[in-house]
Order: structure tokens, then sequence, then C-alpha cells
């Protein structure tokens, strides 16, 4: 049963205990949130769609920020892991690349649109929010260019101009793709995303070779 079926299917009153009923709260919280956006989310809302009353949901989260901060801590860990998941799945660099890409389609194309948290929010002038998605963004970009590192010899700053390229090419097309409702079917799109990156990065012979792998 996934988390937006448990919350349905969660009668009001129910007794949980504290980490099932916050994880509860937290999918009612991201279904609101992504439907409406953050400025005409209500708690209202939020209670009502988790069966519960708004001094239980006060229990957990103080307020509609902190419990828009904890979403958006979920959701930017995921899409870290994924990312360091694709980077370690393969030592062969073209796979490597290939792997990341789709770690950013998987991501974008997730059931329940938390993508929209962390790359569309209207609360990016919120500094909390702001420093969240920066923080994950460059996270993402030190473990692709920890790899570029390894394996071309190229400097650290080097390293991570190519990485903060690559993750944010990746994101903007991913993002492109599922909002244009494309008609390219996830393989391919990741496929020619991967070709695109390919023939870029692949320039860069790997540390003490003469040429790339």
């Amino acid at each position: 049963m996934t988390a937006i079926e448990q919350t349905e299917a969660r009668p009001r009153g129910t007794r949980l205990p504290r980490r099932a009923r916050r994880n509860q709260l937290l999918g009612a919280a991201q279904e609101v949130f992504v439907a409406q956006g953050y400025h005409a989310a209500a708690m209202d809302d939020i209670a009502e769609r988790a069966g519960v009353s708004k001094p239980v949901l006060y229990q957990h989260f103080p307020g509609k920020l902190d419990l828009y901060l904890a979403l958006l801590d979920q959701h930017c860990e995921a899409l870290l892991q994924s990312v360091r998941t694709a980077l370690a799945s393969t030592t062969e660099n073209k796979q490597r690349v290939a792997a990341t890409m789709d770690a950013y389609f998987a991501y974008v194309e997730n059931e329940g649109g938390a993508f929209r948290l962390v790359f569309e929010s209207d609360l990016t002038n919120e500094p909390a929010v702001r420093e969240r998605v920066d923080r994950v963004s460059m996270q993402c970009a030190e473990a692709i260019s920890e790899v570029i590192a390894e394996d071309t010899g190229l400097s650290k700053d080097e390293s991570m101009l190519l990485a903060v390229g690559l993750g944010g090419v990746s994101q903007v097309v991913a993002r492109y793709w599922l909002s244009s409702e494309s008609q390219v079917p996830r393989d391919t799109a990741v496929q020619l995303l991967t070709s695109l990156a390919w023939r870029g990065i692949a320039g860069f012979p790997l540390h003490g070779t003469d040429g790339g792998n």
C-alpha cells in the first residue's frame, strides 16, 4: 500500500505510534503542498487530509514551515542517495553517466510529485528553503565531482564545475521531459542525454592513461 493509500485509508482518531503518525502526516502534507503550493496550503487542509485534528498535527509540527522543511529534508536526502547509488552502481564511466542521468529522471517521475518541493517550490525566497535546495544541489555535484577528479586528474575546482553542469542539465531536462508530456520514452530520453554528456566528458582522458573510458 502506498503512502497516499495509507493516508486515505486511515480513519480519523486511529492511534498510531509516533513515527508512523509523523510519516502519515508527511504523506498528507506532501499531497496538499504539491497540489496547492506552500502559500495556498493550510494546516486545516493537511489535518483533514490526514484524518486528524489540528492539535494532533501541531503536536508533531509547530507550524506550516516546520512541516514543509521536514518534507524538504526527506526528499532532498532521497535525491542525494539516488545519485550516490547511481555513481556506485558501476565502474564503467559511460554507464555511470547513464545511471546518474536516470537517477534524476526517476526522481522527477516518482509518484507524488515530491520533486516539485525541491526544484519548483513557491517558497524559494525563504532562506531555510533556499539553503536546503542549494545544499542538495551542491552535495549531488560534489559526489559527481569526486568521480570526475579521480578518473581525470582534473583539479577539485575544475571537476566541480563539470559536475555542476552535469547535474544541472540532468534535472532541467528531466523536468522538461515530464512537464512537456514528451512522447520520448524515459529510457530513450536518458540515452539521448547520456550521449550528449558523454561526448563532452569523454574528452577528458582517464588519469594516467592516454584515452577515455
